[in-house]
């Protein structure tokens, strides 16, 4: 911020004396104690010049950035967000002579309201400072004044770094509404954070409908008996919910012959379905080639593999040796395999196939809830060759059921690590990144949002990062992605996210729509209340005894072997 420090020294020595303090409803007889004067205003911010009184108390009146400081105008009481302190002539050792400069950003002011009579915060400004108004330290009544909406239904998720005992809270219609994200290096506290704000949501909202993909097995102990706990052992989410491109990217290879596999999966799935369909309805009708019986190929219609075989079993016995057979026998040996492979049972594993779309949906979108308002649906042991195309179905689905209900299933999805399957290089899997492109764009408008959980946003797809309307910034260390996060804010408090790296565990900068204006916070801590599981129970603590004996490390083969197979059987 550009500041006149060549004006400072005269403006200093002619500082008026402090306006006397217009008495309002409830505001406190005795004036808070003035600490500087405005010396200049330009635009959105103004600059302020330390009182030499002020400069001998700092010890018991510290201007800190981030803190929050009140000006009172004839009309309202401008508040101000401390964004930099300086000395431009420093005096030697520092003695109160010298000038000393506090830069702010005027972010809202606080008016009389009419209606209510009471006194009220609001964003922007309409009566701007003038030069030589006092700046007063704001005491406990103003920050909870600002932070505090009336009438508006908040969560309170810890308390204001500048005052520990005022509470700090998110709004939660912007906050859900307009999707948001929590970015920080890893162990500064993301998942802890990202618990308390759910945990506190979800004790204000006992029908709610939140899902959460858990890319690490996190989370199965933070929600209690709210949580519906969903891992590959009893997630039933089967392939003709797949739409054609999910289901070519699981069946298809990606080398000269994909075009050819996509060309025969698109006939065969067409002819299983049909097929079923016509079972299901005790009917065979006679069709010319190419007739598809108004069947499509993304239609989210059961069918059997059995089918799909018996197809390209019918094309291989009709083609001569001479034609290309690769591409048939190909994909009838990949469908042969998922169908055996005991990792996928829950999407190829069923025998029998049924329409249970309506349970399917039921389970993961908690409709009913049942008392259980989020589903964590534990993703760590999923094929990875085939966890995009888990969580790109998950989300598609839980867009197509948010349009199909017309918004009146208004729905969370969590996505941890979410720089993994929505990356900013182009490199992931498109349908995953279209599906939650999707709902970032246009969620909203039928009652879905997004909840991104990332510690890399510089890897992050941008324009799904961009459409996050309230952004929890807690610990980043690394300049690249400290600039993402200044391109995507648009907060007037930029100044703010200069001090990313210096943020302690289980704090955050808050900006967005989601609260009041800016703050700098501290997330309550959990402890108590279920917290997400640590796998790692520290080096020194593990290493300071023997942990894994012959017997135990056979056990882990064991189970990482025969997991698919035991679950398959249970």
């Amino acid at each position: 911020m550009s500041t006149l420090h060549q004006t400072a020294a005269a403006d200093e020595a002619a500082a008026p004396e402090a306006p006397p303090v217009i008495e309002r409803r409830g505001m406190p007889a005795s004036p808070p104690k003035r600490v500087a004067h405005i010396v200049s205003v330009s635009g959105s911010q103004a600059i302020a010049v330390l009182e030499k009184e002020a400069a001998a108390e700092l010890s018991f009146h510290r201007i800190e950035i981030g803190q929050l400081v009140k000006i009172p105008t004839p009309g309202s009481a401008v508040i101000g967000l401390v964004s930099a302190v300086s000395s431009p002539s420093p005096a030697g050792g520092g003695g109160t002579d010298e000038i000393r400069l506090v830069e702010l950003n005027l972010a809202g002011e606080v008016v009389d309201e009419p209606a209510s009579g009471r006194l009220t915060f609001r964003r922007g400004v309409s009566h701007l400072p003038a030069i030589g108004d006092a700046v007063l330290l704001a005491d406990r009544h103003d920050l909870t004044r600002v932070y505090t909406q009336p009438n508006v239904a908040t969560v309170e998720v810890g308390s204001l770094y500048q005052d520990p005992e005022v509470p700090a809270r998110f709004i939660v219609d912007d906050l859900l509404a307009k999707h948001f994200a929590v970015v920080g290096t890893t162990g500064c506290g993301k998942s802890c954070a990202l618990t308390a704000i759910l945990q506190r949501v979800l004790e204000a909202h006992a029908h709610a409908h939140i899902v959460m993909l858990d890319v690490h097995n996190e989370y199965p102990t933070a929600f209690g008996e709210r949580a519906e706990l969903i891992d590959p052992g009893n997630l039933h989410l089967p392939f003709w919910l797949l739409n054609f491109q999910e289901l070519s990217a699981a069946l298809t290879t990606g080398d000269a012959h994909h075009d050819a596999e996509v060309e025969i999966l698109s006939d065969a799935v067409v002819a299983a379905k049909r097929r079923y369909s016509d079972a299901s309805s005790n009917r065979q009708l006679s069709r010319r080639p190419g007739d598809t019986g108004g069947m499509s190929v993304d239609a989210p219609t059961p069918f059997r593999l059995s089918d799909v075989l018996a197809f390209l079993e019918e094309q291989l016995g009709k083609l001569d040796r001479t034609q290309a057979t690769l591409p048939y026998r190909r994909l009838k040996s990949r469908i042969e395999t998922l169908a055996s492979d005991q990792r996928y049972s829950f999407m190829f594993g069923s025998l029998t196939v049924q329409d249970t779309m309506t349970d399917i949906l039921g389970r993961l979108f908690r409709v009913p809830n049942d008392g259980r308002p989020i589903t964590v649906i534990d993703l760590s042991t999923v094929p990875p060759e085939i966890l995009d195309v888990v969580i790109s179905v998950i989300s598609r689905l839980a867009f197509d059921l948010a349009v199909w209900s017309k918004g009146g299933l208004p729905m969370l999805l969590v996505c941890e690590e979410a720089h993994r399957y929505a990356p900013a290089s182009g490199n992931g899997f498109e349908p995953t990144r279209q599906a939650l492109s999707r709902i970032a764009k246009e969620g909203r408008k039928y009652g879905l949002s997004l909840a991104l959980v990332t510690q890399r946003p510089s890897e992050l797809d941008a324009t799904i990062l961009s459409q996050c309307s309230t952004v929890v910034a807690m610990r980043l260390s690394t300049e690249r992605d400290q600039q993402v996060m200044r391109a995507n804010t648009h907060d007037g408090a930029l100044d703010l996210l200069d001090f990313l790296p210096l943020l302690g565990d289980r704090e955050a900068i808050v900006l967005g729509q989601g609260v009041a204006m800016p703050m700098r916070i501290k997330f309550a801590d959990i402890s108590t209340r279920g917290v997400p599981r640590n796998h790692n129970a520290g080096f020194s603590q593990s290493w300071s005894k023997p942990n894994l004996d012959r017997a135990g490390l056979e056990a882990i083969v064991s189970r990482w072997r025969h997991a698919g197979r035991e679950r398959h059987q249970g």
